[in-house]
């Protein structure tokens, strides 16, 4: 390959680095943060690298692409899987073998995530495998080809492929689309006007100040236009906002989870206190002082049941996939808790504080990590795999601090989405504006709210031995316990009873239900849940500070004297609700067929199906990706004998024919002189591929071609079967890398053969032409040409 001038390497290896950078820049969303840029831009930079040196070594496809898989190996341990390389650089057995099957498995692991996904994880494989192959491609295009356009389409494809792998959220589309257009034009203008053709047609050398004026003249209108453009662009964009969020594979791939398909943890409270109240549920290592487990947190009332609510980003329904990011930017004390499942047997997952990464262990590890799940706003989580004996995990998560009524005194209630109540008994509204009418502050409502219920209340689970007090949390269940002659009933009753009357009065609360230890239990090391340290609880929010939690549940040892539990007054007639839901909730559909098995062992053979046309199509989308530059090499130079081969005219078809047999020699190594006739051309060959036979078939190619008729189709036909035979002996004559290396080469496609001189002789004739119309007829040149045809 002919050397670049340095400014084009600079030009070139620079331009193809921002464009690639612009796609880069769409990780971002899916990340949720920069720490995704080191192994993008490492992958950029190798790739570069790569192309870099394989076009000036003059390296062909199959060495250029052995070096991008060494690269990948040897560097992408330390960029894509540091977690798993040794002192997070030196390539390890489990990161080599991570990345063979991450070409395959990357791509649907970080589909399959909910973002923000985790670099911990494992999801910087596939940017990383983008970044690289993909500038590989576009650097060895811009500098290999005359044309840099063909550059754009491996450019244009990384930013295509990073906005579908990504998420509905864009990270900065009009800046990306911005750069991206401005560079691209200002590359193509800068290399046509390094186009060496140029100065075939240049006017400089017959008036060098005019040449420089249109030069300028130039520079300035594609300036003006790029103006234009972004102007127009930006102002468009000001005024047209998307009516839809764009759709990406991620929304395809990952249906939605809906966790009210699981019944609401307060409804199993009473049955948990009643039928497992010695039983270890399970323990907790490391759980701090003051600490305590939530098991759920309910913000919407039907008058039926506490439940979570089913609105959406934000909400205490929406549960995403877990990662090793979650909790991002909490604040707190760092904890490290230990859980071991017991007897608890439920789908919601024992947890504490804003989780940030849950460890599981044992046999189920990676099962639970695929099918659990977590919720940010309500810091609480949940498995689709209901949990068994043995299952363990660790949580690293962030306990709040403990706020002081003085600091809540200074603070406002926060400005948090709530979902609407319904059936709310009506006594509530005025029992609540009259309980806080007295309060001034914020905390002191919360407080006043809390000190009615635990000061004028009765405690009772309703168990044998104890007074009446029926479970349950319906209207009708409220209406009785606060309308009564006594308040009597258990944590259940007391926290729904709170957070419906601070609703009433505009004060954002939620019910939570979990667990923590008594007074005597706080310092043992392991604290062990059973069914008689269950409790609910209200939590209210407070702008910045967060869930504040609060207890309106009398002490247990507050019982009432006698069993009365008559009405005050006669309560309003009630509508007849429903029974409660059943406690045992049903499975939650598979969210991810290919990875989700019944409980029965019973394998469902369309997941089976869908994971093998999963792993096929990765495969074959990698293996398409890898080979679409051979494949577009191979077609082009198809398409360029097909064209020679059915010409119209006869004599073109042996032109073509002689002009196939010169590309194929340029594959092979052949050089060929600007301008060379045919037989200049036969002879060069005849020497550097020791092909004699290629002599006569220069000499019959100018008979047949300048003869005084056309050839017959017979004498094409055989024509070309000479040709087919000569290039038969150029690849029977090398090795099998020769041979690979000529059927991938470029040098025939871009520069050395008869059309591309031919071409350049015509560009050289017509300026010959321009030059006599101001020239002497005995001076002209092209008067001479003729002269001279004429005289032969």
């Amino acid at each position: 390959m002919t050397a670049l001038p340095r400014r084009r390497w600079i030009l070139d290896l620079s331009v193809v680095g921002v464009l690639l950078l612009v796609g880069i820049v769409g990780w971002w969303p899916t990340f949720g943060g920069p720490q995704f840029l080191l192994a993008t831009i490492g992958g950029l930079v190798l790739g570069l690298g790569v192309a870099a040196f394989a076009t000036w070594r003059g390296w062909g496809i199959l060495v250029t692409a052995g070096l991008t898989v060494a690269v990948y190996f040897v560097f992408g341990s330390a960029l894509a899987l540091p977690h798993l390389s040794i002192f997070g650089v030196i390539p390890s057995l489990e990161s080599l073998t991570q990345l063979a099957f991450g070409i395959v498995t990357s791509w649907k692991q970080l589909l399959t995530t909910v973002a923000p996904v985790a670099a911990s994880d494992g999801h910087l494989l596939a940017p990383f495998l983008l970044a690289l192959v993909l500038s590989v491609v576009a650097a060895s295009l811009a500098l290999r080809l005359r044309q840099p356009a063909w550059a754009l389409i491996p450019a244009a494809l990384h930013l295509i492929l990073v906005i579908a792998l990504g998420t509905p959220t864009p990270a900065m589309p009009i800046a990306q689309g911005i750069v991206f257009g401005v560079v691209v034009i200002a590359w193509l203008a800068v290399r046509q006007l390094w186009a060496p053709q140029n100065a075939a047609v240049s006017v400089s050398e017959v008036d060098p100040g005019r040449a420089a004026q249109m030069r300028m003249r130039r520079l300035g209108a594609g300036a003006a236009v790029l103006a234009i453009a972004v102007g127009a662009g930006v102002a468009t964009s000001a005024v047209a906002a998307p009516v839809a969020p764009r759709q990406v594979f991620r929304d395809t791939v990952i249906p939605p989870f809906d966790v009210r398909q699981y019944a609401s943890p307060l409804q199993s409270f009473r049955g948990i206190v009643q039928d497992q109240a010695d039983e270890t549920l399970f323990t907790v290592k490391g759980l701090p002082e003051g600490a305590r487990v939530r098991l759920g947190a309910m913000d919407a009332y039907n008058g039926i049941v506490y439940n979570v609510s089913d609105r959406g980003v934000g909400s205490s329904g929406a549960f995403t996939q877990m990662r090793g990011n979650m909790s991002d930017g909490a604040e707190g004390i760092p904890a490290t808790l230990e859980f071991t499942i017991d007897e608890y047997k439920g789908y919601w997952l024992p947890g504490s504080g804003q989780a940030s990464e849950f460890v599981f262990h044992g046999d189920r590890a990676e099962e639970l990590r695929r099918n659990s799940y977590y919720n940010d706003s309500s810091s609480t989580g949940v498995s689709a795999r209901r949990l068994a004996t043995g299952d363990a995990y660790t949580l690293m998560t962030t306990l709040p601090e403990k706020v002081s009524d003085a600091r809540l005194a200074k603070a406002e209630f926060g400005h948090v989405s709530m979902p609407k109540q319904s059936a709310v008994p009506e006594e509530i509204a005025s029992l609540a504006a009259e309980t806080v009418a007295d309060a001034g502050t914020a905390i002191e409502q919360v407080r006043a709210l809390e000190v009615f219920l635990s000061e004028e209340g009765f405690f009772s689970h309703g168990l044998a031995g104890e007074v009446i007090s029926r479970a349950g949390h319906t209207s009708e269940r409220i209406s009785t316990l606060l309308g009564g002659e006594q308040m009597v009933g258990d944590d259940e009753q007391y926290a729904v009873a709170m957070a419906l009357l601070a609703r009433e009065v505009g004060i954002p609360a939620r019910v939570v239900m979990g667990f923590y230890p008594s007074e005597e239990e706080e310092p043992q090391a392991t604290f062990a849940a059973t069914g008689d340290t269950l409790h609910a609880w209200v939590e209210v929010n407070f702008a910045e500070i967060g869930w504040v939690p609060f207890d309106p549940t009398p002490p247990d040892d507050k019982v009432p004297a006698d069993q009365s539990t008559k009405p005050k007054v006669d309560p309003k007639p009630q509508v007849l609700q429903p029974p409660p839901p059943p406690q045992e909730p049903v499975d939650l559909p598979p969210v991810l067929p290919d990875e989700r098995e019944s409980e029965d062992g019973d394998e469902n053979p369309l997941a089976a199906l869908g994971i093998i046309v999963l792993y096929v199509a990765g495969a074959a989308g990698i293996l398409l990706l890898l080979l679409a530059p051979f494949i577009l090499i191979g077609a082009w130079k198809a398409a360029k004998r097909r064209t020679r081969r059915h010409a119209k005219r006869s004599a073109d078809q042996i032109s073509g024919g002689w002009d196939e047999l010169t590309d194929r020699a340029v594959d092979y190594g052949a050089r060929f002189d600007a301008g060379a006739t045919r037989g200049e051309e036969a002879q060069q060959v005849s020497e550097s591929l020791a092909q004699p036979a290629v002599l006569t078939l220069a000499t019959r190619a100018d008979g047949q071609v300048f003869g005084p008729a056309e050839p017959s189709p017979e004498e094409v036909d055989d024509f070309w079967r000479e040709v087919d035979a000569i290039v038969g002996d150029f690849s029977k004559n090398v090795g099998f890398l020769a041979r690979m290396r000529a059927r991938l080469s470029l040098r025939s496609l871009t520069a050395g053969t008869a059309a591309v001189a031919g071409w350049q002789n015509l560009r050289n004739a017509a300026t010959a032409r321009k030059r006599s119309e101001t020239m002497p007829a005995e001076e002209s040149p092209v008067q001479g040409d003729m002269q001279t045809r004429e005289t032969l």
